[in-house]
């Protein structure tokens, strides 16, 4: 094997081992955001429109390169006028055609595969990321909510309570009334009373020297019928 082909060989089995490491459970998807964001991955993301290009031109050159040369010794393996020395030679380029055509086409397939692995994972460690933070949101949200309904709870008990002593007052007032009521007319009947017994007294007063002058006469009438 040439050095070329040792080199994309050697390509294939990196990206063999890249492929298992990013389909086995070795690390998170949010861990491979982590790794694929890192300072030096994004130093060579900045780049990866023109390697990437690059690189899989090269790959479709050397897979051009391999079917052309299973056609050419394949159609020399078809003639029957060929020696066994060079029949076997024949067969031996045809072998290495054969698996470099192999090797291109495996690498041409895993670099596709690589970067759509890739592209998966950072989109499921963003979609985690998102939902992580939409459920901080919503737990925000759900505290807030919270708070806000016993704020509520407790304005509403403030009101209820102030309601309840707006009521007693009321009641109280009421009641002060009732009994000012009561008491204004208790004054009146004993201002009543009150003049009643004057009335009484002076009645009693009148009919008293009513009856002392009554007595005098009397007397005067007895002493002069006695003279007489």
């Amino acid at each position: 094997m040439s050095l070329v082909w040792t080199l994309i060989a050697g390509f294939l089995y990196a990206e063999i081992a890249l492929v298992l490491l990013l389909i086995l459970p070795v690390a998170s998807p949010y861990r491979w955001n982590r790794f694929f964001k890192s300072k030096f991955l994004a130093m060579l993301g900045q780049q990866a429109h023109i390697y990437y290009p690059l690189i899989l031109g090269l790959l479709v050159i050397f897979l051009l390169e391999s079917i052309r040369e299973m056609r050419k010794y394949s159609g020399l393996q078809e003639s029957n006028e060929v020696h066994l020395n060079v029949e076997m030679q024949h067969s031996m380029k045809m072998f290495r055609a054969q698996r470099n055509f192999y090797i291109t086409g495996f690498a041409i397939f895993l670099l596709l595969v690589i970067r759509r692995l890739v592209n998966l994972i950072c989109n499921q460690a963003n979609l985690l990321a998102q939902s992580e933070a939409s459920m901080k949101q919503a737990q925000s949200a759900t505290a807030a909510a919270r708070s806000l309904m016993d704020d509520k709870k407790t304005e509403k008990a403030k009101e209820a309570g102030e309601d309840t002593t707006l009521i007693e007052l009321n009641k109280l007032r009421e009641r002060v009334q009732e009994l000012t009521s009561e008491l204004n007319r208790e004054k009146k009947d004993k201002e009543a009373v009150k003049s009643q017994a004057e009335s009484i007294n002076r009645e009693y007063d009148r009919l008293t020297e009513e009856y002392s002058k009554l007595q005098k006469k009397i007397t005067i009438g007895g002493g002069g019928n006695k003279d007489d």
